[in-house]
Formats: C-alpha cells, sequence, structure tokens
C-alpha cells in the first residue's frame, strides 16, 4: 500500500516579495516566507526600519534583502518586476476611519490608492512576469475580515477590502490555467505598533474581545502560518479563496 504524503510547507530555491514588510504583519509575512526557505525581497516606503528588518533576518541566517519602494508607483512597480518572482505577498496597506457622512476625498483617494488600486497593478506585474517566463506562482493579498463585513467609521476601508475580494475572485479565474493562483488571508484586528492605540482603550478591547469568538485579539504569529500555508505548495489545489483569520468573528 503507498501512503499519500503531505506537500512540503517549504520554499527553498524560491523567490518571494513581499510588500509592507518592515512592520507588523508584513514583517511576519517576510519572517515565515524566509524561514521556510524563500529568498525574500523586502519591501516598504521607509528605508530605516526596512533596513533594519531586514538585517535581523540576516542576522538569523536567513535569505533577505530590502527594497525601497512605493507600490502606488506604476514605475516602481516595473522595477520590483524587472524579474519573475514565486511567490508575492502583498501586505502593505492603510486605513483613515471616519463617519461615511464625513469621509473626505483626499481620504477616501489614499486608502483606495494603497488597498486596492496599487494591490490590482500589483497583481499584474506579478502575473505577467510569471507567464512570461512560462511559470506558475503564489500571489497573497491580506486583506480583512472587513472584506466580508461592515464596520462603523469603516465604509472606506470595507469598500476596498470587498474590492480587493472581487478582484481576487476574477484573476484567480483568469489567471488558473496559467498556474497562477492568488489568495486573501483575512485577518481579525492584529495586534501591532501600529494598532496599539485601539488594545489600550479598555471599551474597544471588551467590545474586540466579544465579536471575536475564540476570545483574544490576534497577534502576528496567527497570520504567519496561513500566509506559509497559501505560499506553497500544501495549497497547490487553492486559488480565489480567502482564508479567514478572525477568531470566528464573521461566523456569526
Amino acid at each position: 500500500m503507498t501512503l499519500p504524503r503531505t506537500p512540503s510547507f517549504r520554499l527553498d530555491g524560491r523567490r518571494a516579495l513581499v510588500t509592507g514588510a518592515s512592520s507588523g504583519i508584513g514583517l511576519g509575512c517576510a519572517v515565515a516566507l524566509a524561514e521556510a526557505g524563500a529568498d525574500v525581497t523586502c519591501v516598504a516606503r521607509r528605508d530605516g526600519p526596512l533596513n533594519e528588518a531586514v538585517q535581523a533576518m540576516r542576522a538569523e541566517g536567513w535569505q533577505a534583502r530590502a527594497q525601497a519602494a512605493d507600490v502606488t508607483d506604476p514605475e516602481a512597480l516595473d522595477a520590483l518586476f524587472a524579474r519573475p518572482f514565486d511567490v508575492v505577498v502583498n501586505a502593505a496597506g492603510m486605513a483613515r476611519h471616519a463617519p461615511a457622512m464625513d469621509t473626505d476625498p483626499a481620504d477616501f483617494d489614499a486608502v483606495m490608492s494603497v488597498n486596492l488600486r496599487a494591490a490590482y497593478f500589483l497583481s499584474q506585474r506579478a502575473a505577467r512576469t510569471l507567464r512570461d517566463a512560462g511559470r506558475g506562482g503564489s500571489i497573497v493579498h491580506v486583506s480583512s475580515q472587513m472584506g466580508h463585513v461592515g464596520g462603523l467609521d469603516r465604509a472606506v476601508y470595507c469598500a476596498s477590502k470587498h474590492g480587493v475580494e472581487g478582484m481576487v475572485k476574477a484573476m484567480a479565474m483568469e489567471w488558473g490555467p496559467l498556474g497562477i493562483r492568488i489568495n486573501t488571508v483575512c485577518p481579525t484586528f492584529i495586534r501591532t505598533p501600529l494598532t496599539e492605540s485601539t488594545f489600550q482603550d479598555p471599551g474597544k478591547r471588551a467590545w474586540l474581545e466579544q465579536k471575536i469568538k475564540l476570545g483574544r485579539v490576534g497577534r502576528v504569529e496567527d497570520v504567519m502560518g496561513a500566509v506559509l500555508y497559501l505560499a506553497s505548495d500544501a495549497s497547490a489545489l487553492v486559488t480565489g479563496s480567502a482564508l479567514m483569520v478572525d477568531g470566528g468573528w464573521t461566523a456569526g
């Protein structure tokens, strides 16, 4: 009897690119891929934190390099994708929360530019280079549970993430025959330096823990395994999907 074997989560010999990689979820994604053996290009706008993150990764013996770039700039995207990447993880994102009646057009445009427009054209560049090289690959977007539900004062953010979810489904249909997979990871509220002020508010913290069925807020580590799964051969038949990492928020 021949027993089946679990497909590998290893990424040895593969080139990976992670945006938003200088801190928070993006840094966690970069670490997850590097730990699994990938040669990771870490992308962010700020040189200082990005270089510090890459130096720390190299100190662990992992393959990592820094590339400062603004993902909203089409020319910067062209430069990033001069060669194909086997794995692309887009963790760049932003939020400007306000009641929908008070939304400023400049804030709307800023959020959409990063969360949806940049995600779209980053995916396009990644897929083009894989197609031209005659190779398959995996594209993963860090979306949000708010791409599946609504949230108070989050109309713009929700619109951007719902847009990403629809975009990914359509791209998966087009690119599946090329062996190019594209998926999203949808976290709940994750504790990072940028979100720390939310968790310091006892009222907000209690509300979050009540909404999250597992009773605790998320950690960066909670997202890392999900991203590695979608990047690796373990998810070879998964495309056009959203992997919820929300502690049960959207279940009820």
